[in-house]
């Protein structure tokens, strides 16, 4: 079976226009673009909606997808040939005992590193010996932990320094247990591991586009570089917005200082059905439902000409500071703008019931149903999530009311002013999509179970008790228990989610927002795996009544009953939704296991120490 497919392709496919534009950096290979847009309704003249985005999307990426398996190396001599195609040059030294490697795991996708090597791009303009010096000086950094490989055997050191963590050590355990299997065919590295689950590197524009004009004295020590007195949190010396627009070109929106910290609400109502873009989380505050939905599946939203998209997300606002030096800091995930160097999550190696699924032996001596057994048409056909507040910093305090968590509870809540509207099957007409304004609060009780199960007020206008009267809070759900809903919504917090593996293995259909980048974004296809959302939640209403069919309050707003014609349509698209979770389940049994994080590392180890080298051309494999 295919990796990720639950079954074959459907008979019909039909393109979508990208808008791909390659990268201005000097320092990012032009191999590399990035693809962002959306797919939208297209109404006529009486409001209505004759041929729906949806199933196209699906057929595009499962083609897609399909073509990405097939089109894989099936040899060593072809997968090092298809390395000099798309990058260049030769693959790094040890690349045949990696292939061996990744063979024996009958690991998939073989020729997709695009990511890695994005990531380690801008440190070819560097030496080796430089290299080394910043990877032992990023060790004295707060919250980064050195994994140190020595004579074949890996240990996590401690650099003395002024700081003292408030977090420490289990990302880096996380890597050293990734590692094991192969840390004794490689040479000495050190490794600086983030403790934190935020990026952290954000190199200034000027530093990115003039290397040789703005290089850093590193020789003299990390005091001389970042200065004697730069502190382990902001502390009011500044913010991760601030750090952030400097990464951005001098002529862009987010260095002209009015425009950075325009009003979030400034924007004017958009309309309810578009064909823009469903990015914008001034929409969602305002209430709008829109018939756009997201083809790709990071929301790679470029803040540096949308600075006042920068309010929504809560990693702007974190309370760790960055570093502005090209430090080879590995890190989880990434959002755009930032440098860090992209590894597995520890939370995907198990250990911790909040992120990995393991049933209670409790409730399998009591009898209980395990709810990873639970069959798709008795899961209950709501949207579902919980979790906590820890949705972004508070520095500055005051802007949480916009980061993603706060936002998506509010908007699935019961506010009686807010209308929205929706795009349904017609009952008289299921093969034409309805437009039907409504309360969303109506909507939301058909459709929704959102809330928080722990709150802080820290940073929040009015404190705890104005945070609980804004939103909804319930009790704590065991992760297990999330499997028994058709639809699990996945959204960033403060960074990256790190419940999205299990997510998938769920046997649901997981519905994902985030602006994150991870180790396995060039392996996961949405529409197949998965299906995404944008940083706004408006589309999701549409989402769930093109699979699910109109709500109960839907209907009665469009003076409609449920006829048997609707009964029908929806089993042809609960069929659809039940085949994307299924692909999830079964992308993660085939490319979401230890075993293919572990074949990403050994590369990524494989690249890195190429670059550590002082010769780096004999750290190159040349059969």
């Amino acid at each position: 079976m295919q990796a990720g497919l639950f079954a074959g392709h459907q008979d019909h496919a039909i393109s979508l226009a990208d808008s791909a534009s390659s990268s201005s950096s000097s320092w990012i290979p032009s191999f590399l673009s990035t693809t962002k847009n959306t797919a939208a309704a297209a109404l006529d003249a009486d409001g209505r909606v004759h041929d729906h985005p949806i199933p196209h999307l699906i057929a595009d990426a499962e083609a897609a997808f399909g073509a990405k398996l097939e089109r894989q190396s099936k040899t060593l001599a072809q997968a090092a040939a298809e390395y000099r195609r798309r990058y260049g040059r030769d693959p790094p030294r040890g690349f045949d005992t990696w292939w061996a490697f990744a063979a024996e795991r009958e690991f998939k996708m073989v020729d997709e590193f695009d990511g890695l090597v994005e990531d380690l791009a801008p440190f070819w303009n560097i030496s080796g010996v430089e290299l080394r010096r910043r990877a032992l000086q990023a060790g004295e950094l707060p919250s980064i932990d050195l994994v140190r490989i020595k004579n074949g055997e890996s240990e996590i050191i401690k650099v003395p320094s002024r700081f003292q963590d408030s977090e420490g050590g289990s990302r880096a355990r996380g890597f050293a247990r990734l590692i094991a299997e192969f840390v004794d065919s490689l040479p000495d590295m050190d490794f600086p591991i983030n403790a934190k689950a935020e990026g952290r590197i954000l190199v200034p524009w000027e530093h990115k586009a003039y290397p040789n004009m703005t290089s850093f004295d590193t020789a003299a020590g990390i005091e001389a570089v970042l200065g004697k007195d730069f502190p382990a949190d902001w502390a009011g010396g500044g913010n991760v917005w601030d750090s952030y627009r400097r990464t951005c070109a001098p002529d862009s929106q987010a260095r002209r200082l009015l425009s950075a910290y325009r009003n979030p609400s400034a924007d004017a109502r958009r309309p309810l059905i578009s064909s823009g873009s469903a990015t914008s989380a001034a929409a969602q505050a305002e209430g709008g439902a829109e018939a756009a939905f997201v083809v790709s599946g990071i929301n790679d939203v470029d803040f540096c000409d949308q600075p006042h998209e920068h309010y929504s997300q809560g990693h702007f606002f974190s309370d760790w500071r960055t570093f502005p030096v090209l430090y080879p800091i590995f890190s989880p995930a990434k959002a755009r703008g930032f440098a860090d160097i992209r590894i597995p999550s520890h939370y995907y190696l198990g250990g911790s019931s909040r992120y990995t699924y393991a049933f209670d032996e409790k409730h399998i001596k009591e009898g209980e149903i395990d709810p990873m057994e639970v069959p798709w048409e008795d899961k209950e056909e709501v949207i579902f999530w919980r979790g906590a507040t820890t949705g972004g910093g508070s520095t500055p305090g005051g802007f949480s009311p916009y980061y993603q968590r706060h936002r998506l509870v509010r908007m699935s809540g019961d506010d009686p002013l807010k209308n929205l509207t929706i795009l349904h099957p017609d009952a008289s007409e299921p093969s034409v999509y309805a437009a039907t304004t409504l309360p969303r609060a109506e909507v939301n009780k058909d459709i929704m179970d959102v809330a928080f199960t722990s709150a802080t007020g820290a940073g929040y206008p009015g404190g705890e008790k104005a945070l609980k009267e804004a939103h909804r809070f319930a009790d704590a759900v065991p992760l297990g228990k999330h499997w028994s809903y058709k639809y699990l919504i996945d959204v960033d917090g403060q960074s990256y989610s790190g419940r999205f593996m299990s997510f998938l293995a769920s046997d649901s259909a997981v519905l994902k927002s985030t602006v994150y980048k991870e180790y396995f974004s060039d392996w996961i296809q949405p529409w197949v795996h998965y299906v995404p959302v944008s940083s706004s939640y408006a589309e999701l209403y549409n989402i769930y009544t093109y699979f699910s069919g109109p709500t109960p309050a839907t209907l009665q707003a469009a003076n409609q009953t449920q006829l048997e014609t609707l009964d029908a349509r929806k089993t042809e698209t609960d069929a659809q939704l039940k085949r994307i979770a299924r692909g999830g389940k079964q992308w993660k049994k085939t490319l979401g296991r230890i075993d293919d994080m572990e074949v990403y590392v050994y590369r990524l180890c494989l690249e890195y120490a190429r670059l550590w080298a002082d010769d780096r051309e004999a750290m190159s494999y040349t059969s």
